[in-house]
This record gives C-alpha cells, sequence and structure tokens, in this order.
C-alpha cells in the first residue's frame, strides 16, 4: 500500500507514545481522552488512527482483478474539525473528499464511512464494554451501487469487503485466531516446524482484551537490519490493545512501527537485558523465542521473571528441544534432570512448584521461585510458566511432618 499525496504519519516512536497514552486515556469512562486529541492535534491523533486501522484491516489481502481497485473513504470527526482519507488496498490518500481515482478509472465512487473520532481511539484502544458505534453513518453512493445494470449485473466483491473489513476494525469485531495471523504475518509459531498457536490460544485468548506489555526475546531475520518481526506483528494484532517489545542481539529498529518497538540486546548480557526491561517493563507476556541456549535461556529467566514480569503474568520459552541438541545448541540427553538445562530446569520447577509438600527439610535447596511460579504447562517443545503466589500451604503434609517430628525422624 502506498501513500499518494499524503500527509506524513508520524514516525513508530513518536505514534507509539501517543497509542500510550490513548490506551490510558481510554481505559475507563472517566479517562481525559479529549485532553490527549487536545494535545497532539485531531491530524496527528486521526493518522495514528487511521494507520492502526489499516494494519488490522489487512486490505493487501483483499484480492482484486487486474486494473480493478476498491476503496472506502473514512472520517474521523472531533469538536468541528475533521480528519478524513481515502484508503484501499493499492493507495492511501489523505483528503478532505474522496479520491475520485480511489476505485480506478470510471469505476463506482467510494462509501463514505464517519464516525467521532474519541469514539473510534475507545473502540480501537479501550475496554470492549466501552466500544460503541452511535456516531458511525454510512453512506453509499448515488443509484449506480443501488441497482445493476446489463452492464454490471453485480458489484465486484472488494467493492463491499474494503468497506467491510474497515468497519469491522472500527467495531473491533474483526478478531482472527492466532494460527490465521501466523500465516498471515509468516512467522513459524505455525509451519510445517512448530506447532504452537493452538496451545497459546488456550493462555492467551483470555488475555486479549486487556492492555499488555508484551516481550519477545529473538526478533528474526538473520543479519538483515529491514527484516524480522513476524511473530511481533502477529502479537501485535492478535493483543489490539497491547504495547509490543522485541529484543534481538543485532539492531533491528528498522522493524519499529506504531505499538512494535525494538531494542538491541545480547540474551546472554543480563545488564543489557535488565536495561532493556528497565526501559520498556513490566510486561504481562514474556516469550523466549532467542538463542536457545540453554544457559541463555536460564539466565534471562533469572534476569526476567522475578523483577520485571507482573503477577499474574505468563513467561514463555519455546523450542525446547533445543536442550537436547549439543549440535548448535550446546545441549545434552545424558542426565534428563539436569539443571543445567532448560528441560532439567523446567523439571526443577515443577518440584518448586510442589515444595510445601516436602516432607525433609532437607530434601532439596529452596529457590526464590518456589513461591511465585503458580502454575507450569508443558507442551511439544513450549514451557507456559504462570507467576503468581504459590503459598497456599498443605494440611496433609503438615500433619506428616508433625508426625515425623513426634517420632524423631
Amino acid at each position: 500500500m502506498t501513500e499518494r499525496n499524503a500527509t506524513q504519519p508520524p514516525g513508530a516512536g513518536e505514534s507509539t507514545g501517543i497509542i500510550a497514552k490513548l490506551l490510558s486515556a481510554t481505559a475507563s469512562r472517566d479517562g481525559d481522552l479529549r485532553g490527549v486529541v487536545g494535545e497532539f492535534g485531531v491530524a496527528r491523533v486521526g493518522r495514528v488512527l487511521l494507520d492502526e486501522i489499516l494494519f488490522r484491516a489487512c486490505l493487501d489481502d483483499v484480492p482484486l482483478a487486474d486494473g480493478e481497485n476498491a476503496s472506502v473513504h473514512v472520517v474521523l470527526q472531533h469538536g468541528g474539525e475533521r480528519f478524513s482519507a481515502t484508503v484501499s488496498p493499492r493507495h492511501v490518500h489523505v483528503t478532505d473528499e474522496p479520491d475520485p481515482a480511489g476505485n480506478g478509472a470510471g469505476s463506482l465512487p467510494a462509501p463514505v464511512v464517519t464516525q467521532d473520532l474519541t469514539e473510534v481511539a475507545t473502540a480501537l484502544y479501550g475496554p470492549a464494554e466501552l466500544i460503541t458505534s452511535v456516531t458511525r453513518t454510512i453512506r453509499w453512493p448515488g443509484p449506480g451501487v443501488v441497482f445493476p445494470t446489463p452492464e454490471r449485473p453485480n458489484l465486484p466483491r472488494a467493492y463491499y469487503d474494503v468497506a467491510r473489513r474497515v468497519v469491522q476494525v472500527m467495531e473491533r469485531s474483526e478478531q482472527v485466531d492466532l494460527t490465521e495471523l501466523a500465516v498471515r504475518y509468516g512467522t513459524d509459531k505455525w509451519s510445517a516446524m512448530h506447532q504452537y498457536t493452538r496451545n497459546y490460544e488456550r493462555h492467551l485468548g483470555p488475555l486479549r482484551d486487556r492492555r499488555l506489555n508484551v516481550l519477545e526475546i529473538g526478533i528474526g531475520g538473520f543479519d538483515d537490519p529491514a527484516r524480522g518481526g513476524k511473530s511481533l506483528r502477529s502479537w501485535k494484532h492478535y493483543f489490539p490493545r497491547a504495547l509490543v517489545y522485541g529484543i534481538d542481539i543485532l539492531d533491528k529498529h528498522l522493524v519499529d512501527e506504531p505499538r512494535l518497538t525494538t531494542f538491541r540486546a545480547d540474551q546472554s548480557n543480563a545488564a543489557e537485558v535488565t536495561e532493556a526491561a528497565e526501559k520498556w517493563g513490566p510486561f504481562d507476556l514474556i516469550l523466549d523465542d532467542g538463542s536457545h541456549i540453554s544457559e541463555h535461556v536460564i539466565k534471562t529467566f533469572g534476569t526476567l521473571f522475578a523483577r520485571h514480569l507482573r503477577p499474574g503474568g505468563l513467561y514463555i520459552i519455546e523450542d525446547l528441544c533445543t536442550s537436547y541438541w549439543p549440535e548448535v545448541f550446546q545441549g545434552d540427553d545424558t542426565d534428563l534432570a539436569d539443571p543445567r538445562y532448560t528441560i532439567g530446569f523446567l523439571k526443577a520447577l515443577v518440584d518448586g512448584l510442589h515444595h510445601e509438600e516436602l516432607l525433609r527439610p532437607d530434601a532439596r535447596e529452596p529457590r526464590p521461585t518456589d513461591t511465585t511460579v503458580s502454575g507450569l504447562h508443558l507442551y511439544h517443545n513450549v514451557a507456559v510458566i504462570e507467576k503468581g503466589s504459590n503459598t497456599e500451604g498443605s494440611v496433609v503434609a503438615d500433619v506428616f511432618r508433625a508426625r515425623r517430628q513426634r517420632e524423631g525422624r
């Protein structure tokens, strides 16, 4: 999708800053959304909202015949001002009036969707219960749409599909599952290599409508600074109210876009990881898809889980298979409980999860995570670790321990 005669959108960093304030202002009915619009202006906020609509609508996927185009004119109104643009799979044209070339030479004019800017902002970034479309109008142009003719018995499907997608985003009813997003953005979380998305839906689906900070370690794209970020875009789309961050050993700032920010850090360097976490955290969801070397995985967990993951948050470790592989990933399958390797480390977390059930005081060395890992879910090559209180006690174990003490054992 290209820009034509367009007011250039704010940069990725500036847009993310505006969105952060919109997220706060739309979090409740009492938020100062008008204050945010007053601070940045209708044109800048409108452009940020338009970019979000375009990202979620995925108009590039609309099938078009040769020489065909389809568009919709979007008008966002606020306090007597308006921001408007004609958008299509082929271009974005910021203009007060519908772009006459929006649907191709000699074709039908674009429908016009008009809505209050603050209502759209709330629909994009606020809680689901606050979404409304009271101010929305859709104006379809003339009899050429209503009445078929011998020359045009049916309108092209794309003519309605573009408007449908935009409207669905403006009422946040366009949600798709993670598998579809993985295919759309090309991440290998659902591919010939991995089948992670089905299990992720179980844990991440209940979080989908929440305000989140999401961190993924490992951005991809090899050495090309402009490549990568496929799964980051999947998280950005899946969590519409999230700010998404990525860490990579290489500089990937060219991947940055609104709501998606990258940071260069070596996963094996705790100080660099901590710097990123202190700048952007705390996080609600952390995913380790980095080097997959057990030493790095375990060190990163120790750096982030206790101090930079919020209570109730999830910590996901991917590609557990590498724990067994000496080739490339420095793994080992000699002692499957060796805590120096990711699988053995996770098995130790299982013991920690049950620390209150152990009868001998010297049964194992206590770990700080004993009281903060509240759940551990293992799937093929993936671990999902829940952070929460794990201090509920064990009445039966207490009875057994008291009996042992009386018997001098």
